[in-house]
């Protein structure tokens, strides 16, 4: 979640909400497994998928990277060596079609996902203020609310995703979302832009891996001191090894939010670190995604689900908000993005916004920006150019 500073606004009561019983039980999908195993999109043309080998101890990057890599003047035989971790601007890819994640085995490990850092990025004053003729008054502050667990059987499809920066490991949070064209063995996850590129002044962030289900039994940063991985990872790490988010982020995002923030969205392809079967099997539930765009207007409650981590959080444990959504837009010239009541902090970045419809739990936006008082969130509408960019993303890289 990035933070942003507005100008004080008025806050509206607590609006009524769909029973938060009645959002869980609809999201709450028992795993049926457990256990590590265009024109307006920049999806670009996938290259060769970005799992790798291990010979005799030695990582090899495949053909298609590693020529990709060689193109931008990168030291192929450095990278997984650490490599990685040259963020020299002519080095730094940034376009669409460079997008490079090759899989470094045991880079993840639980202390170092503890190490990652919120992805919580400033706006500026002006960049936030709110055009009051299509933004609704500010909500009244949400208590963000602790997840029951086990996870894997309250909200299987939540987890966390973890990457490298040039200011050293970060977190988001993430949702598994179903493959329209591999029904029942998606590997699509849903996250937000800044999860995943730095926006025009940068590019691409590295070494992007999804945990769902992240610390299942929520427990205690001391109780996890001498923890067995299973315990943080029960699904284990999934490696993106196609990532996509919108031109607008890609161009137009930035520190201070700039022109993409309304388009902040992401979509990854991830595969297994170690096993065969898809996140879908293997978590045991993924959820529809929502392009109809409904005006907040017409519904009539929202939850967003995440891992906060700045504080009071400490990104351990899942929390949620649930809220009927209203109307806020940083700019007339942008879509008006999502808005509910929520004390969750950076970490929840890129967390999953259900709906229910029909009876049906489905993803209709993610977290993307805040106050810095932790107040409230609000998120992108998920139209018809975030359809076109999870449809290429199924149609190119999914089954695979």
């Amino acid at each position: 979640m990035r933070s942003t500073r507005t100008p004080a606004a008025p806050r509206h009561g607590r609006r009524t909400l769909l029973a938060a019983t009645g959002l869980l039980a609809a999201l709450a999908l028992t795993a049926t497994a457990c256990g590590g195993s265009s024109e307006d999109t920049a999806g670009g043309e996938p290259g060769a998928a970005a799992s790798q080998a291990i010979d005799q101890g030695k990582v090899q990057i495949p053909a298609g990277i590693a020529d990709k890599l060689k193109e931008h003047g990168i030291d192929v035989d450095q990278w997984t060596a650490g490599g990685w971790k040259d963020w020299d601007k002519d080095k730094w890819l940034s376009e669409a079609k460079d997008f490079v994640n090759p899989v470094i085995e045991g880079l993840w490990k639980p202390e170092r996902m503890k190490s990652a850092k919120e992805a919580d990025k400033t706006l500026s004053t002006k960049d936030a203020a709110a055009d009051q003729g299509v933004s609704d008054p500010e909500p009244a502050p949400v208590e963000a609310t602790a997840e029951k667990t086990p996870y894997h059987q309250n909200a299987a499809p939540v987890g966390k995703v973890f990457f490298d920066s040039p200011e050293g490991p970060a977190v988001c949070s993430g949702t598994v979302v179903k493959d329209v064209n591999h029904p029942g063995k998606s590997n699509l996850v849903w996250t937000a832009g800044h999860c995943v590129h730095a926006g025009g002044s940068g590019g691409w962030y590295r070494n992007l891996v999804f945990v769902p289900a992240y610390n299942d039994l929520a427990k205690s940063e001391a109780a996890l001191t001498n923890a067995n991985p299973s315990e943080i990872a029960p699904y284990g790490n999934w490696w993106a090894d196609w990532a996509s988010t919108s031109n607008e982020w890609i161009q137009g995002g930035s520190e201070t939010g700039g022109a993409g923030a309304a388009y902040d969205y992401a979509v990854l392809h991830v595969k297994p670190e170690s096993g065969s079967k898809s996140l879908e099997e293997t978590v045991g539930a993924a959820l529809d995604v929502d392009f109809s765009a409904p005006s907040a207007t017409e519904i009539g409650s929202m939850g967003a689900w995440g891992y906060p981590a700045a504080p009071p959080y400490n990104g351990l444990k899942m929390f949620k908000c649930l809220d009927r959504p209203g109307r806020f837009s940083l700019s007339p010239a942008l879509p008006t993005m999502y808005r509910i009541g929520c004390t969750m902090t950076g970490g929840s970045s890129g967390g999953g916004w259900f709906r229910v419809v029909d009876g049906e739990t489905k993803l209709v936006s993610n977290t993307s920006i805040g106050p810095t008082d932790n107040t409230w969130l609000a998120g992108p509408q998920l139209g018809q150019q975030a359809r076109v960019l999870y449809e290429k993303m199924s149609k190119t890289y999914g089954g695979q």
